[in-house]
């Protein structure tokens, strides 16, 4: 097969990230499409990429370009990804995949129906060498049965009223906000460690802050309050900065995580726990190269990244000997490698490594039952499509 070439549409905080992994990985980066030709100019000037596009059509003519990287506003996941399946392209979409359950259901049935094409979703966090490590401890039964699951992830990017982000408008970022942005990441993330589905909700979704001020130009994500002189409006607001999710999965596991953007001094607080009949386990973003095992009868452990000492399934995706950290930029190259090295090896009958559309679109039905669930103040059944 011959050389696998990307282009990157959109090139905020996520899309160099994507850059950043694929040039590690030896992959050709050709091109970068922005929201207007002249920011695209500047950006591919910037980031050394020899070609900007002044529109997806454009983009997707390039005959050069094998795998589309969408990294836009989530508004415009849906649009950009079908364009490109239709061009024949393969596909690596940022999450959420879609606006709504029906979009995503699209995106499927579109992907299945391209033989040829590649569509898989960006759940990097996955992709951390202790959390591949996790999820084989509970594959080989060493916490036993699994009973709870509980954790949180908590930012503080969007604390202050004057803090704004194209994900505060539901028409850019959708109904959801703290829950589709980071709670996705925490829900996809526990279902993968145990295998277990999320079959039930009660949600209690809260918006705090419900006016910001909106500046007259965008704010890239993380790049904290609007400075300068650009003039301001005030936005009402009713999206929400908070969530707590009561959970049930079909496995009998039982769970509550909760979500927050405005949680001051947490700036990327994921962390989960899993209780099981055996033994428990945590693990925190924030040092991502332990992983603490708990026992009743014996010694606590903290196991720290080694894949000389890790389990068969996942020393793979730690790159690096013990005492090297490994962090957030390596789950892109990681899950990326996954991607590009599936799509080298040419058999796509082979069931994928890496998420899949299927699972945008399941991450987008369990959004809307949780939105459903907050809105009624009740326990709302999962559909299982």
């Amino acid at each position: 097969m011959h050389e696998l070439i990307a282009a990157v549409a959109g090139v905020g905080f996520v899309g160099r990230a994507h850059i950043e992994a694929l040039r590690r990985l030896g992959v050709r980066v050709i091109g970068i499409l922005e929201s207007t030709p002249e920011q695209g100019r500047r950006a591919a000037q910037r980031l050394g990429v020899p070609r900007s596009y002044s529109g997806i059509q454009e983009l997707l003519a390039d005959d050069d370009v094998d795998v589309v990287h969408v990294c836009t506003p989530n508004g415009l996941h849906y649009g950009m990804s079908q364009a490109a399946l239709a061009a024949g392209k393969h596909v690596v979409c940022e999450k959420p995949l879609a606006m709504n359950s029906d979009q995503a259901r699209e995106l499927v049935q579109m992907a299945e129906e391209t033989e040829r094409s590649v569509a898989a979703v960006n759940h990097n966090l996955r992709y951390y060498p202790l959390c591949q490590e996790a999820r084989a401890r509970v594959e080989a039964g060493d916490l036993g049965d699994v009973r709870i699951v509980h954790g949180e992830y908590l930012q503080d990017w969007l604390f202050l009223p004057t803090d704004w982000n194209w994900r505060v408008d539901p028409a850019q970022g959708g109904e959801l906000r703290a829950v589709a942005d980071i709670g996705t990441h925490w829900m996809d993330m526990i279902t993968w460690i145990t295998g277990q589905r999320i079959t039930e909700v009660f949600a209690d979704l809260t918006t705090f802050i419900r006016k910001r001020l909106k500046p007259a130009g965008g704010v890239e994500t993380f790049a904290g309050a609007s400075k300068g002189s650009q003039g301001v409006q005030e936005v009402g607001v009713n999206t929400e900065d908070y969530a707590t999710i009561l959970l049930a999965l079909d496995g009998g596991a039982r769970g509550a995580l909760t979500v927050s953007q405005i949680s001051a001094g947490r700036k990327n607080h994921f962390w989960w726990e899993i209780n099981g009949s055996k033994a428990s386990m945590s693990w925190d973003q924030e040092c991502p190269n332990r992983l603490w095992m708990g026992y009743r009868e014996r010694p606590n452990e903290d196991i720290i990244k080694d894949p000389a000492l890790m389990q068969t399934a996942s020393r793979e995706f730690a790159d690096y000997p013990g005492g090297h950290a490994e962090g957030y930029p390596d789950t892109f190259k990681q899950l990326h490698k996954d991607i590009y090295g599936y799509i080298a090896a040419g058999d796509f009958s082979l069931p994928p490594p890496f998420p899949t559309f299927e699972e945008g679109y399941r991450q987008m039905v369990l959004c809307e039952t949780i939105l459903r669930s907050t809105r009624d103040g009740r326990w709302v059944q999962v559909p299982n499509e």
